[in-house]
C-alpha cells in the first residue's frame, strides 16, 4: 500500500522525523531527516568485489547451468555470480563492515525468500546507527560511556571511535528489514528471560542489531 504524500512510510521510522514539518500548505510534504540519521556519501565497490572474488564467488561463466539453489550476488544492482554460502557470506561481510576493513555506509542484504544477496555501496541512501548486540548481549559497556564522557583526554574518544570497535552501525531501509530491531534494553531483558526458561529458541544471534 502506498502512503499518501503527507503521510509517513513504514520505512521512514527512524529516519524521517515524524513532527518537524511547516505548517500550512507544505504541512507533511516537506519532510526533515531524523537527528540521528545521515545519508551516504557512496564508496568504490571494488574491495568488496575483489574480497566475494576471495571468499568463493563462482562468476555468471563459471556456473552458467547451475545456479538453482545457489545465491544470486548483486552489488549496486549488477548481478556478478552466485555463492554456495550465503549465511556465511553476510556474517563475514558484516564482520568486516563493523571492523571498518570496508566503508561502514556499505548496505548488506540477503533475501532468503528470493536466494539473493544484495550489496549496496552507492551514495543516496539514509542510513541510521543502531547498537549492535551478540548473543542477546549489548556491546555497548560502561568503559566506552567513560572514554565518551572524558573530556580532558590527549586523545578524545569519538563516534567515530564506537564505529571502528564494532559497537555501532549503519543499517540503511532495505537492510533494516532483515534484522531484528528492540526498541529498548528492557526487550533483551525478556528476550534472555523468555529463551532462559524455554519460551525463545534461536533468538539473539550474532548478527542481528538494536
Amino acid at each position: 500500500k502506498i502512503a499518501k504524500p503527507r503521510q509517513l512510510h513504514n520505512t521512514h521510522w527512524g529516519m524521517v522525523c515524524p513532527a518537524e514539518t511547516p505548517e500550512g500548505q507544505a504541512c507533511g510534504l516537506v519532510k526533515n531527516l531524523s537527528l540521528m540519521a545521515c545519508i551516504s556519501v557512496g564508496s568504490i565497490s571494488a574491495p568488496v568485489i575483489e574480497f566475494l572474488q576471495e571468499w568463493g564467488l563462482e562468476s555468471l561463466e563459471e556456473s552458467a547451468s547451475d545456479h538453482g539453489t545457489a545465491t544470486k550476488v548483486f552489488v549496486n544492482g549488477v548481478w556478478i555470480g552466485v555463492h554456495r554460502d550465503a549465511p556465511s557470506l553476510v556474517r563475514t561481510l558484516r564482520r568486516l563492515r563493523r571492523r571498518d576493513d570496508i566503508s561502514s555506509e556499505v548496505s548488506i542484504v540477503r533475501d532468503i525468500r528470493e536466494r539473493e544477496l544484495r550489496i549496496y555501496t552507492d551514495a543516496g541512501r539514509v542510513c541510521r546507527p543502531l547498537f549492535i548486540v551478540e548473543n542477546q548481549q549489548l556491546l555497548l559497556k560502561k568503559e566506552h560511556i567513560r572514554r565518551l564522557n572524558d573530556k580532558e583526554s590527549m586523545e578524545p574518544y569519538t563516534w567515530s571511535d564506537l564505529r571502528k570497535e564494532g559497537v555501532i552501525e549503519l543499517l540503511d531501509a532495505e537492510e533494516e528489514e532483515t534484522v531484528m530491531i528492540c526498541m529498548t534494553p528492557d526487550d533483551l531483558e525478556d528476550s534472555r528471560a523468555n529463551e532462559a526458561v524455554g519460551h525463545v529458541s534461536g533468538a539473539g544471534a550474532s548478527d542481528h542489531d538494536v
